[in-house]
């Protein structure tokens, strides 16, 4: 990111970031409750509900807790309900909290904020963490504007196109190795109605900064186009933002899921699930869904990279990863479990007790060496590690960014801006406006943003 010639007060910062990060982009599955009031040999983790991360709290007494006699007390909430609580004790730096999930989206602007401890002296001490051994797209996503590190991944993904292997052999298909969208949109057209039911894509068209803009800003990118040029000024009207999103929107309406405009991430796990989509571009991290024992669809996938047109990859980045609050009152203890949650060891650990589909994978380059994992994940592990490496987080398109992110912009303005472009767009793929008339109305609201950072 450029250095600003001019900021606004920090008190205005803390609260447009304290207002603005509260959107999903993931969803939870269920809640627990923890304790409070961390000191003496307690810290506070304040955590999103995940699969994983509920894992997490079970394992964690009868072992972090047992080999060192921390106890950990979890405050576990749904994501818009742990997204806001964070960003309230975080900005107050209350210190309620000793440690937080955070992603690769809000970590630079806490950072950036004063609201985060940083973590290269704690890696500098303890050399069996392997920080190295982190991806390094992970270790540059949560890294501040000062280079210094301000978080650790707890698992991370990509995106890429899944594909049934059936359906295409028996219609004489081939996946290409490195598709473009063009050729997605042809075998979309060609295996629509393969076999009753069928259509051709999934692609989410759910409103939501992290449901429908997270694939469609990946397609703006590798068509040329980006939410703002290096100056700041809003390109939401530009010819390059308009055909990806003509494509998109197109693409989708002609051969997608019925009920487009409503399907997300759950929506289209569920199609592709139960065999009513060929094809559906989205989060590396869905392949361990559908070949899971007992997926109806296991064994009949193929992967390929995200597809492209100008550029040379066009997959997102993101992760859930670990911050420490600024205000902690037990740092040294937050990062002993910072470092067991992200470690090696942790990914051992839900290998040996709950299978090594279950791991936490897609943060370290030791995972996909790892003959057990590798053997699990056979048939999508090395397309994910291909994914995230190849992921450009400060380089996504093809011109300067004056933000980091691919699949979002990196301003803590963008949660409300890109919430209220996806409602324009969800509405052009429903029918009922026109994709210029979204992207006119967009670029209204981009324009806001440019006023306040011209000149940064």
């Amino acid at each position: 990111m450029r250095t600003p010639s001019r900021r606004r007060p920090r008190a205005a910062l803390v609260a447009t970031a304290a207002g603005t990060l509260l959107a999903p982009l993931l969803s939870g599955c269920w809640a627990g409750a923890g304790g409070t009031g961390s000191g003496g040999d307690a810290i506070n983790v304040l955590m999103v509900n995940n699969p994983q991360m509920t894992e997490l709290q079970k394992l964690t007494a009868a072992h972090f807790t047992k080999e060192t006699g921390i106890k950990v007390n979890f405050t576990v909430l749904p994501e818009n309900d742990v997204r806001d609580k964070i960003s309230q004790d975080f900005a107050n730096q209350a210190g309620q909290y000793d440690v937080a999930t955070l992603s690769n989206y809000e970590i630079p602007i806490y950072a950036r904020n004063g609201w985060l401890r940083e973590m290269d002296p704690y890696v500098a001490k303890d050399p069996s963490y392997d920080e190295r051994d982190v991806l390094e797209p992970m270790r540059e996503s949560l890294t501040g504007n000062d280079g210094k590190l301000y978080g650790q991944p707890f698992y991370g993904e990509s995106s890429f196109l899944m594909y049934r292997k059936d359906v295409f052999a028996a219609k004489g298909l081939t996946m290409p190795a490195h598709p473009t969208w063009q050729q997605v949109a042809d075998l979309a057209a060609e295996t629509d109605g393969a076999r009753s039911g069928m259509r051709g894509i999934c692609l989410r068209g759910l409103p939501g900064w992290g449901e429908v803009m997270a694939p469609l800003t990946t397609v703006v990118n590798t068509f040329g186009g980006t939410w703002f040029d290096k100056d700041w000024k809003a390109r939401l009207d530009s010819p390059a933002f308009k055909k990806a999103t003509k494509f998109y929107v197109g693409l989708v309406r002609e051969h997608g899921e019925s009920g487009a405009a409503q399907s997300g991430f759950a929506e289209c796990l569920n199609n592709m699930t139960q065999g009513k989509v060929a094809m559906w571009y989205d989060a590396t991290s869905a392949a361990g869904l559908l070949e899971a024992n007992g997926s109806p669809v296991k064994g009949k996938l193929g992967y390929a990279p995200a597809p492209v047109e100008r550029t040379k990859s066009s997959g997102w980045l993101y992760t859930w990863a670990w911050g420490i609050q600024q205000a902690s009152r037990n740092p040294d203890k937050a990062w002993k479990f910072v470092s067991w949650a992200s470690g090696k060891g942790y990914e051992q650990l839900v290998g040996r007790t709950s299978g090594w589909s279950d791991v936490p994978a897609g943060k370290r380059a030791s995972t996909y060496t790892n003959a057990a994992y590798r053997t699990s994940a056979a048939a999508f592990q090395e397309m994910t590690k291909e994914a995230i490496e190849s992921s450009r987080p400060n380089d996504p398109g093809v011109q300067p960014r004056p933000a980091p992110g691919i699949q979002f912009v990196g301003i803590p303005e963008f949660t409300d801006l890109g919430t209220k472009v996806s409602q324009e767009i969800s509405s052009a793929i429903a029918g009922r406006q026109s994709v210029d008339s979204a992207l006119k109305k967009s670029q209204a609201l981009a324009e806001r943003i440019s006023k306040e950072y011209e000149g940064r």
